[in-house]
């Protein structure tokens, strides 16, 4: 029998998992990815509206 060493099991091994050529692409594109998710949905939200954050209304002076 071989001693085949199955998935990582400590952070120092997935990260070396992680950075070998064929799995990088794929964590690098997930990355990419996600951070493109996170900010459009950031984008997406819409401000809370509190009554003190409104501008006053200005009104042109009459002559």
């Amino acid at each position: 029998m071989s001693d085949d060493i199955g998935p990582p099991r400590t952070f120092k091994g997935l990260l070396r998992w992680a950075t070998t050529p064929p799995q990088a692409w794929g964590v690098y594109l997930l990355a990419i990815i996600l951070v493109w998710l996170i900010s459009f949905y950031a984008g997406m939200l819409k401000p809370k509206k509190t009554p003190d954050a409104s501008p006053s209304a200005t009104t042109a002076p009459r002559s």
